[in-house]
């Protein structure tokens, strides 16, 4: 992420304990030159920031260390927070605020920036298993034969979708033809919504990806016409590859060189696509449509929400509750 100076923004400061407060330290303590700080030191002066301060800047742990010593090399008294975002940020006094961003103005002029894209953690996240709960129920409902022509009532026909029956659409997602077929799009769900989780919450992306699944799956009807149909989470799943390729590929540093690197989420992803997407019995055109329209949805979120990655909310629930009701809604209408 590029850093940047932001508009000024006042913030309270909240109260601090003196006893405990590091700017209470000795001068002989905190008069350190930037040479010898590892790490910044915000509030490495001997004067306390006032209730109200103003932001002069933001970016990575490393960026502000760097900013940090060009300020502490003016004597200007400053503070360094993290915002809910991630981003740290550096606020001033309302006094020091010019010279402030004209000593960062400088210092980044001589030092232009570099953009950082953090890798995703290699690790096991909970959150795509309330996603595949659609599609585990439902496949399992049908096998049972818990609901009478099931099967029947929420494949994708092309000539029904065209005829009217557009719900189809919605409930072809959560069918599958045997065991074999639902376990391979439950694991390969899995590890695809498990990295995409790490940059953004699923509530607020599965929705999306829902949508564009059975528009991919109208968009198959539309282009056959007749004599197909189709079944099969597969399509979410390539609409799943799809986002978190174009995802990446907003991600990537505008300073990667050659076109192999800079296009590398993107060639990764299609060429994952084209390997699973072309076995026994594929749906070839509902996989290909599936990859297109994820990667439309990879477009929606804002970029600083990606890259520092946000923490699931109460709001969030009202997103589960539409990815949800959007199944229920498709099914309402089948068996109606």
């Amino acid at each position: 992420m590029s850093p940047r100076f932001m508009s000024p923004m006042v913030r309270r400061r909240p109260p601090t304990n003196r006893d405990n407060d590091p700017v209470d330290k000795p001068k002989s303590e905190t008069n350190q030159s930037p040479q010898n700080s590892a790490a910044p030191q915000g509030d490495a002066l001997p004067e306390e920031l006032p209730e109200e301060s103003v932001q002069v800047a933001t970016g990575t742990y490393r960026q502000i260390r760097d900013y940090s010593l060009v300020l502490l090399s003016q004597n200007i008294v400053h503070r360094l927070e993290r915002s809910p975002e991630g981003p740290f940020e550096i606020f001033v006094t309302p006094e020091n605020e010019a010279r402030s961003r004209l000593q960062l103005g400088l210092y980044i002029k001589e030092n232009p920036p570099k953009e950082e894209n953090p890798p995703i953690p290699l690790s096991f996240s909970l959150q795509p298993i309330w996603v595949l709960l659609v599609p585990i129920l439902c496949t399992f409902a049908d096998f049972g034969n818990f609901i009478q022509r099931m099967h029947l009532q929420g494949i994708a026909d092309a000539e029904k979708i065209l005829r009217g029956e557009w719900w189809r659409t919605i409930t072809a997602i959560t069918l599958h033809g045997d065991a074999r077929h639902l376990a391979g799009n439950l694991v390969t769900g899995y590890i695809v919504l498990n990295l995409m989780s790490y940059r953004i919450p699923l509530a607020r992306m599965v929705p999306f990806l829902a949508i564009g699944s059975a528009i991919a799956n109208f968009c198959v009807a539309a282009t056959v016409q007749a004599d197909y149909r189709a079944l099969g989470f597969s399509s979410f799943v390539f609409a799943a590859i799809g986002a978190l390729a174009v995802i990446e590929f907003r991600l990537m540093p505008h300073e990667t060189r050659g076109l192999l690197r800079r296009f590398a989420p993107l060639c990764g992803a299609l060429s994952l696509a084209v390997f699973l997407g072309l076995g026994e019995n594929a749906d070839i055109l509902g996989h290909a449509y599936g990859f297109i329209m994820g990667c439309l949805c990879g477009l929606i979120p804002k970029k600083k929400t990606l890259r520092w990655g946000t923490p699931m909310t109460p709001a969030d629930l009202l997103w589960v509750m539409f990815y949800f009701g959007f199944f229920v809604f498709g099914w309402k209408n089948a068996l109606t």
